[in-house]
């Protein structure tokens, strides 16, 4: 048995194609391809897993879907070179400032705005009671039309009850807020973990079974220290490079 073929547990619950799509991603920087950027063949690929080239071309599309790799008709499959985005975390971190000369086209697209009671957890985030109303907004980042970021954001529902609407109507939380009477504001706490994405986020962000997501849970006030959003944001972690301490101009 080789090493590659030892990687793949039968009797783990995850398909084989999935173990065999994160093998090769995790391999897409290294010997795996040749110079041009090409993989091996279906076959190859097949042999080197013990597996049909069924299971091979089942990974393979996991990973076009995904953007991770591209296959040309007649010529194979390659790996999508793309620059990875570096997203800067610092007191005044905002998503299109913050990628301002890496992507042309930088937004925010509403998935929906909902009213709920805050939980403990949110409540004491922004300083509200338990129960109090807030307005949750779910949105994904895109930047030259590629999805990188799924975030889900709290605001207190009396202060910014107009928030989804604005955000919907000006694509930007920053601009949102402005409108609402909050000018500027700054990062008072970030923490950051990594893990496997959910099927909800992988959909949204169009990634494949088993990729990782940067998860980055975040607390911005205003000049008085008043805090105006609450927010957990996952970016997707082939994607991105988060670069801490950074401050981009607003």
């Amino acid at each position: 048995m080789t090493a590659d073929t030892a990687t793949i547990e039968r009797q783990s619950g995850i398909a084989v194609w999935r173990q065999i799509a994160d093998a090769i991603r995790a391999e897409l920087t290294g010997p795996l391809v040749d110079t041009d950027g090409k993989l091996p063949p279906e076959t190859a690929l097949a042999a080197r897993f013990g597996v049909n080239r069924h299971t091979v071309r089942a990974a393979i599309r996991a990973l076009v879907q995904e953007g991770a790799v591209r296959s040309e008709r007649g010529r194979g499959t390659f790996v999508t070179r793309r620059a990875r985005l570096t997203y800067p975390i610092g007191a005044r971190t905002r998503f299109s400032a913050g990628l301002q000369g890496q992507a042309t086209d930088r937004g925010l697209s509403l998935l929906s705005a909902a009213t709920e009671p805050a939980g403990k957890a949110v409540a004491e985030a922004l300083g509200l009671r338990a129960g109090a109303p807030l307005i949750r907004l779910e949105t994904v980042g895109y930047a030259d039309g590629v999805p990188v970021s799924r975030a889900t954001s709290w605001f207190d529902g009396t202060r910014f009850a107009d928030i989804g609407a604005q955000v919907e109507r000006t694509g930007s939380v920053t601009r949102a807020l402005a409108l609402a009477g909050v000018d500027d504001y700054v990062r008072r706490t970030t923490t950051i973990e990594a893990r496997h994405g959910n099927a909800e986020e992988l959909d949204h962000l169009r990634l494949s079974p088993g990729a990782i997501v940067l998860v980055a849970c975040a607390l911005n006030v205003d000049l008085d220290g008043r805090p105006v959003h609450y927010a957990i944001s996952r970016f997707a972690a082939d994607r991105v490079t988060m670069r801490i301490g950074d401050d981009p101009a607003v």
